[in-house]
């Protein structure tokens, strides 16, 4: 991303933006992968080895990496695991240190996505789901695969979404 001309301006994609390639994890995978005591762990687990296996590349967008750093830091989520600000943010910092994650930048068309899928529906989309068709939005804006243990994310008709088995 190319930096605003003034602080006030709005930064535009720069003619180097490409597409990326991979996947983009919902939170709920994230998390599940930061808590060996996470109910879902296992089954994250096994998509991280086969993505790994695969060189398949994950990201994090702005929307998840917000979304880890909450919940690892909530009592409620995350029980006596719960980390205070500072720790999540430093468990966030170690992801990206892995050479199988990067922090993708806002892609171009990101707006023009979130409102095609809002009015991809006859009806509208409830205020609840509002942050996931922002995740949708950008995993179809870079051409990624969304991955999610969430089923709500059919409904917004993503033609690379991959829906985690509970196990």
């Amino acid at each position: 991303m190319s930096e605003p001309s003034n602080a006030w301006g709005v930064a535009e994609a720069s003619a180097h933006w490409r597409l990326a390639s991979g996947d983009l994890p919902d939170v709920n995978v994230w998390v599940a992968l930061c808590s060996a005591a996470h109910p879902f762990h296992l089954a994250a687990m096994r998509y991280w080895q086969t993505a790994c296996e695969t060189g398949t590349p994950m990201w994090f967008c702005r929307i998840t990496m917000m979304g880890l750093v909450r919940v690892l830091s909530q009592p409620r989520a995350m029980g006596a695991n719960a980390l205070n600000l500072t720790q999540a943010m430093a468990l966030y910092r170690q992801w990206l240190e892995t050479p199988a994650v990067g922090l993708l930048l806002e892609p171009p068309g990101l707006d023009h996505a979130i409102e095609q899928l809002l009015l991809s529906r006859g009806e509208p989309h409830p205020a609840r789901v509002w942050t996931d068709l922002g995740l949708a939005a950008t995993a179809q804006s870079a051409g990624l695969r969304m991955v999610t243990f969430d089923r709500d994310f059919e409904r917004f008709g993503l033609e690379r979404c991959l829906v985690l088995q509970k196990v």
